[in-house]
């Protein structure tokens, strides 16, 4: 039952992404554009570096809330810096992603997407 509740809650978010920007999303994309996002990044171009920075970005900021990394601070480039705070238990990869999943739909439920 949570399950189907995740999933459905994952299709209408797919659903207003498709409406925002024309194509269904995967969650790498959908990671990354939260790490655009924190570091206010639209419109810049990235290195490949720069782009699996953002990622990171996206992971650590969608953990924080559940306490697995907090906020230290931004760099001189505008960048944020995390500490881990807990180590993530071992999962199988689909328990992980729905674990990302549900993380990243509570990211969007308090920015008001």
């Amino acid at each position: 039952m949570i399950a189907d509740d995740l999933q459905a809650r994952w299709w209408k978010l797919e659903e207003k992404m498709i409406n925002r920007f024309g194509k269904k999303p995967d969650l790498e994309s959908i990671l990354f554009l939260i790490g655009i996002q924190e570091v206010r990044g639209a419109g810049h171009q990235f290195t490949k570096e720069q782009k699996q920075d953002l990622m990171h970005v996206a992971v650590c900021t969608v953990l924080t809330p559940s306490g697995y990394y907090e906020h230290a601070g931004w760099d001189e480039d505008g960048w944020p810096h995390f500490n881990q705070k807990k180590e993530l238990s071992p999962m199988s990869l689909f328990e992980q992603e729905n674990f990302m999943k549900d993380h990243v739909l509570f990211y969007f439920d308090q920015n008001e997407f």
